[in-house]
Order: C-alpha cells, then sequence, then structure tokens
C-alpha cells in the first residue's frame, strides 16, 4: 500500500521527524509526530500481526495509541485518513481498527471540533461484504459491548446498505461465522436500498436464526437459483450445475462451494474459472495445472490476467503476482503473470539520471508481510528495483546486510525473474543492518537513493547505540534520499527534518506513485488532500 515522507522546511510531504533516538539495533534514529507516526505505521500494518522487533501485542496497542493520539489532536484528518488508507492503500484490518478506535477517541471529546461526521469515517472505511461484521466483532472485542452509539451505527448501516447484495451474501455469510450479515442487520438498522434489499434482509435473518421456514422472494432471483440447486440430491448436484456452466452463475456458485460437492477435476474448474475474480485465479494457477485445465481455457485465464482494467479492479498488490509465479509449476502462467505486474506497477515513475536502489536482506526482512502471505520484506524490495528498471530507468540495485552485493539487471528482463534471482541472493552478505556502511560503499555519483528496509540500521562507526553517522548523512546532503519503510517501527534512521530527505511506506502501487511525485517535489500535503 501506499505512502511517504518528507520534510516541513520545503516542498514534499508533511511527514518529518521531531527528535532523536536509537533504533533498535542501535544505530542513530528518529522519532515523529503522532500523524507521521501513525500515517506510515498504517501504511504497513496487518493488525495482529508479529514483526521482527515487535510482538503482535505491542504492535496493536501502538497503533490503537497513535490513532487516539491523532484524533484528539485532529479527528478530522484522521477522519479523511481512513477512507484513503481502506481505497487507495488497500489496508483493510488497519482502516477497520483506525475508524473504531478514532470513534471512540471521539467519545471522550478532541482538541479541536470536528466537522467529518463519525458516519462517514466508519462507512469510508468498509468496502467489502464481510468488513461490516469485521467491524462489529471489532467493536465488540474492543468495548464488550454489541450495542454501538449513533454515529457508528449510522456509519455501518450505511455500508450494509451499499455492499449487502444476494451475492455477497452467498459468498460471505457463512453458516459458521460468529458475526453474521443478520447481525450487521439488526445491529445497524440499515435502510434498505429497495424492496429486494429488505427481502434480502429477511432472508439473512432467517438463515441466522434457524427459523423453520425460510423466505426468498422472487424478487432475489440469484437466492432463489441457489437455494433450488441446494435443494437437489447431492449426489445429482454437481452433475445437474456442470451440464449447463451458466447455472453456476445463476445460482452465485463459487468454487470453495463447487469443490465441496466433489473433486475439482479439468471439468470442473472449466465451468467455473469464467466466474472467478482475479484473486482467485491467482491463487489457483497450480490447481489449474494439476487438475489437467485444457491450454485453451488457460489461454483465457492468461487474458485476463494480462488486462490492466481487471488487474486495476482487482485492487491486488504487486506482490501478489510474485507469490502466484512462485507457487505456479508451469510456464505456461509466466507471461501473464508479467503482464499483470506491469499493469500493477503502471505507476512506477520515469526517473531521470541514475537511481541507486538499495534493499536490505539482514535478518529482519525475511519475514513475511502478514502471517498467511508467501511474500517476504526484502520482495518488496526485489520488486520496486526490477520494475523502477524495467520503466527504462538507470538502476544500480544493490542489496546489503553486514557487507553487500552488486546484482545486474538485464536490459529487457523479466521483473518477475530478475526479482527471484535477486532473492536467491539473501544471506549472501550476512544478516545485519549495516545500512550507513553500504550506502558510503554503494553511492556513486547517483542522482537519488532509495532505500528499501525496516529503517532499524547498526550504529556508525561502531556499535555504540544512537552514535555516529545518521543515514541521512550518508550522501551527500543534494542527492534525495527515498527510505521505503516496510515495516512502520516508531524508531526512524532517516531524518525527514532535513531537505531533501523522505521516508515513505505501503506495498500498493501507490508506492511508485509517491516516488514519482516526491522526486519532482510535487507533493506540498496528504495525499487525500491533493
Amino acid at each position: 500500500m501506499g505512502k511517504f515522507t518528507s520534510v516541513r522546511s520545503g516542498p514534499g510531504s508533511p511527514v518529518t521527524t521531531t527528535g532523536t533516538t536509537a533504533t533498535f539495533e542501535g544505530g542513530a534514529g528518529f522519532t515523529r509526530d503522532a500523524k507521521s507516526d501513525l500515517f506510515l505505521f498504517a501504511a504497513v500494518n496487518m493488525a495482529g500481526e508479529e514483526a521482527f522487533y515487535e510482538r503482535a501485542d505491542v504492535r496493536d496497542h501502538r497503533f490503537r495509541d497513535l490513532v487516539y493520539a491523532a484524533t484528539k489532536q485532529d479527528p478530522d484528518w484522521v477522519a479523511s485518513f481512513v477512507p484513503y488508507l481502506r481505497g487507495e492503500m488497500n489496508m483493510r484490518s488497519a482502516a477497520i481498527v483506525m475508524a473504531a478506535e478514532s470513534a471512540l477517541a471521539r467519545r471522550g471529546g478532541t482538541d479541536r471540533e470536528a466537522t467529518v461526521p463519525v458516519r462517514k469515517m466508519v462507512a469510508g472505511a468498509l468496502l467489502r461484504a464481510d468488513e461490516p461484521a469485521e467491524f462489529l466483532a471489532y467493536w465488540k472485542a474492543r468495548t464488550g459491548k454489541a450495542t454501538l452509539p449513533g454515529g457508528v451505527q449510522r456509519g455501518v448501516g450505511d455500508a450494509a446498505a451499499r455492499l449487502f447484495t444476494e451475492r455477497a451474501a452467498l459468498k460471505y455469510d457463512g453458516a459458521n461465522g460468529p458475526w453474521r450479515m443478520a447481525d450487521v442487520v439488526a445491529l445497524a438498522k440499515p435502510t434498505p436500498a429497495g424492496p429486494w434489499q429488505a427481502d434480502l434482509f429477511d432472508y439473512l435473518a432467517d438463515r441466522r436464526w434457524k427459523r423453520d421456514v425460510v423466505r426468498v422472494s422472487g424478487r432475489l432471483p440469484t437466492l432463489s437459483a441457489y437455494r433450488a440447486a441446494t435443494g437437489m440430491p447431492r449426489a445429482e448436484r454437481r452433475a445437474w450445475l456442470l451440464a449447463d456452466p451458466g447455472r453456476l452463475r445463476a445460482a452465485g456458485m463459487t468454487w470453495e462451494q463447487l469443490s465441496s460437492l466433489g473433486p475439482m477435476d479439468a471439468q470442473a474448474w472449466t465451468a467455473i474459472i469464467p466466474h472467478m475474480g482475479l484473486m482467485a485465479l491467482c491463487r489457483n494457477l497450480r490447481n489449474f495445472d494439476e487438475a489437467g485445465v485444457p491450454d485453451a481455457v488457460a489461454g483465457r485465464v492468461a487474458a485476463r490476467l494480462a488486462d490492466p482494467e481487471q488487474v486495476r479492479r482487482s485492487r491486488q498488490f504487486p506482490y501478489r503476482f510474485l507469490s502466484a509465479y512462485r507457487a505456479a509449476p508451469s510456464l505456461r502462467w509466466g507471461h501473464a503473470l508479467e503482464q499483470a505486474l506491469t499493469a500493477s506497477t503502471a505507476n512506477v515513475p520515469a526517473l531521470p539520471g541514475r537511481t541507486l536502489v538499495l534493499v536490505d536482506t539482514s535478518a529482519s526482512m525475511t519475514g513475511r508481510v502478514s502471517a498467511k502471505s508467501r511474500v517476504r520484506h526484502v520482495d518488496v524490495g526485489a520488486l520496486f528495483g526490477t520494475a523502477l528498471a524495467a520503466r527504462g530507468c538507470a538502476v544500480d540495485l544493490v542489496g546489503f546486510a553486514d557487507g553487500l552485493f552488486r546484482h545486474p539487471l538485464a536490459e529487457g528482463g523479466s521483473v518477475l525473474r530478475q526479482a527471484e534471482d535477486f532473492c536467491a541472493r539473501v544471506g549472501e552478505v550476512g544478516h545485519g543492518t549495516e545500512t550507513v556502511a553500504a550506502l558510503r560503499e554503494a553511492y556513486d555519483g547517483h542522482d537519488r537513493v532509495v532505500i528499501v528496509s525496516d529503517m532499524q540500521a547498526f550504529a556508525y562507526p561502531g556499535r555504540r547505540p544512537g552514535r555516529g553517522m545518521s543515514v541521512s548523512e550518508a550522501v551527500p546532503a543534494a542527492v534525495p534520499m527515498f527510505g521505503i519503510n516496510t515495516t512502520g517501527y516508531g524508531k526512524a534512521s532517516i531524518g525527514t527534518g532535513l531537505p531533501g530527505r523522505y521516508e515513505i511506506g505501503g506495498f500498493s502501487d501507490a508506492l511508485f506513485r509517491m516516488v514519482g511525485l516526491l522526486s519532482r517535489d510535487r507533493t506540498t500535503g496528504w495525499p487525500w488532500e491533493r
């Protein structure tokens, strides 16, 4: 997701450092104000996830404290950040937590009067049909109460009215979930968008409370078709659906539901593939190969992966395509995934001159970005460097830990393959974080420097905590330095109070856009203010 930081004294982003400290590894470090810290942390915060230097509970408490502090200081800033965090940065759990915590903070009063209603902020945090229930689950766990204050209730209700459809009910209203769509309707009391949605709310309630008669009106054709299909004997249902794949679409069947009826062989995949989303396709490429899906069907999958508009609508992080590339056993997906990645990094800037991209390959960067992901923090750096080079920029890609290695990039080469080749070298130069030493050795008159790291540099020279040269001082002051922070720790190794020193964070294609804007001194405020 994307994010940036810059200086107060000149053009750039308003994120800045305010004081000095030591990094977790004892290097010269800096602190940030609450807004700046929250802005960086939110862009990479997968709620409930461990990080190399922080336990999950520590990170969760720090995030809540930052939301509280920023809300007390400027509630409208937080309220405007929430929809940007969810929409542009594509951070689901962080947006839900921020909206809930900011609403709680407002109940105790703020330093300035808010003009953006809690209702609008909460609704802006919820963009997928399962998220209103996730919000309620978080609210109950956090407050111990299921009742919702007025603004929160109306915001959740607005989201439910916008998101709850027949297909959403089939996909997200799982019978085993502790919080169901009917719970959202009961607590948030959304105003139905029309008679069909009022009927849908009745259907959800009947299912939730296991009533003897589950009402499915004629205004709900997808649910009617689904109920008709599920009413057939199980042994006949699969054959009936596969005999006419259009029946799968009419009944709103997902591939998971189809798989519960029997083996996902080539016939089953061929029937359901046209109705799958891009993310589901990426996650099942190996399954398609193992089932022997015909080349003609695989070709249609590849065409969808290569379609820039479908990639844009899928809202996938660029690194998702690297994960799919690693998981796919055959070569027939490689070109399509390469095109998908190219589409997902369309915001890569065309930077003039020479760029040094320094990627941290230390032990802390080999952790995964989340427990469910196969992608590591170091992979984000590898993708950034290779994608920048593919844009036609002159890039020197360097990996560093205790020492450094220079990684050659072939002109016109595959971004995915070259990123994999770079990642294969992790561990080659140790596992420390000698950022200053690497910069001093690798810098050679470049026009800019980009560092991808968790920003926990060792002290230089030697190992005295907080002493010695800082990362910000390791290259000439006139050379712009961009630090891409992949973890969001509160301790920074780049002092953004200095001109030309920027800190960026996130995983989406907005990351590339921010580098381009800052390189041209185009950004003067928070990104949602542009």
